[in-house]
């Protein structure tokens, strides 16, 4: 197909200093390489992370084939300190938010699987 997506058009960051993929260069990309306008690409990225966040707020894991996993994991409440002063700190029970790279991405990122494999 000629809208396939080469290795050489795949994503490349703006700054070394700062390897971040953004939102607003989430959206972008949707523009440039699905023709959506600028607004439905917007609406588009910000509706994915808000279905990722209530999922997550709700108690339910989020899975991504060939992605990996968004997790809420309970911590349980245990003793702290304080750096400065060494002083005992009882630090309580939370929630955190956890993710877990799938297989297949850890391949790609550790440059086991060449990036003009499919990756899905």
């Amino acid at each position: 197909m000629a809208d396939e997506i080469t290795p050489k058009q795949r994503v490349v960051l703006p700054s070394l200093e700062t390897p971040t993929l953004t939102k607003a260069e989430l959206a972008e990309l949707l523009f440039d390489r699905l023709g959506l306008n600028k607004r439905e690409s917007k609406d588009m990225v910000e509706a994915f992370f808000d279905i990722v966040h209530g999922t997550l707020v709700a108690g339910d894991d989020v899975k991504l084939s060939g992605f990996g996993n968004f997790n809420i994991r309970r911590k349980a409440p245990r003793p702290g300190r304080n750096p400065r002063t060494g002083e005992p700190i009882p630090i309580k029970a939370r929630n955190v938010g956890t993710f877990h790279a799938s297989h297949k991405l850890k391949a790609v990122v550790q440059g086991d699987t060449p990036l003009d494999e499919d990756f899905e």
